[in-house]
């Protein structure tokens, strides 16, 4: 199963659940986020993970650790198909940290060789497929990233960008997140930036609301469900079936007596 148009569907992983990649994919999702910034994941676990994402076709998204150069190139060089980079202040910040996601001349990423190369030798070519193929998504969850969000989106090394609403929610001095008309103002602002640029929008979409006005605005990627999340649900779901069924069946027996 797969989308009927041509937004990308993602799951949120916060740790290594090799199971829950599987459902996913059954399912028919096209690409997972790796929370590392707020999950479980260490160097290890996100070497061996990230290649069997990709073994089970789904695109990786690996919103990284900080903003800086380590944990950027980690990412890309364990396999990633993406970096997305949390905690972007402004237009100066995001040229200065999404340069470490592509190579000279348009950026200062270092080559580590390895996976990406197959463990060979890399030519010109490859440098710039690296470049093409791969993208850096900054965050935008600071005010002064979204007021830079048409400067931020016109830099090179951005190939579009993803938002963070409940930070955002609260550095715009609104407290928490709460899919207000402020909220949603502010996702319009980014998802208008993002179509002058050509440029992808990511957008966490937990809620109908959001679902539905990332895909009326063109979102690249909806991610649709967090691990924990789903797993609540799920739990909730059998939870109340059960405690339905047992009020019923009192309900019945008090008549009956």
């Amino acid at each position: 199963m797969t989308f009927p148009w041509k937004h990308k569907s993602a799951v949120w992983l916060s740790g290594p659940t090799i199971p829950a990649a599987e459902i996913a994919v059954a399912i028919g999702y096209t690409s997972a986020i790796l929370d590392i910034e707020h999950g479980s994941f260490d160097l290890d676990t996100l070497e061996r993970f990230i290649p069997v994402l990709k073994g089970l076709g789904l695109e990786v998204l690996a919103k990284v650790l900080g903003p800086e150069r380590g944990s950027i190139q980690q990412a890309l060089d364990f396999g990633a198909d993406a970096v997305i980079v949390p905690h972007i202040i402004d237009v100066a910040h995001a040229a200065a940290v999404c340069r470490f996601a592509k190579f000279p001349p348009r950026g200062d990423r270092s080559f580590a060789g390895g996976r990406t190369v197959a463990y060979g030798s890399p030519d010109d070519q490859w440098f710039e497929d690296q470049d093409r193929n791969t993208s850096c998504y900054p965050m935008i969850e600071h005010a002064g990233a979204l007021r830079d969000i048409d400067r931020i989106l016109g830099l090179d090394t951005v190939d579009g960008v993803f938002v963070g609403p409940s930070d955002l929610s609260l550095r715009r001095g609104r407290g928490s997140y709460k899919r207000s008309d402020a909220d949603f103002a502010d996702l319009h602002t980014i998802a208008e930036a993002a179509e002058r640029a050509g440029k992808h929008w990511l957008l966490p979409a937990w809620s109908v609301s959001e679902k539905q006005f990332a895909l009326a605005n063109n979102a690249h990627t909806l991610v649709l469900t967090m691990e924990h999340g789903a797993l609540a649900q799920g739990l909730k779901d059998a939870w109340s079936v059960t405690s339905d069924f047992i009020e019923r069946r009192s309900a019945t027996h008090r008549q009956m007596g």
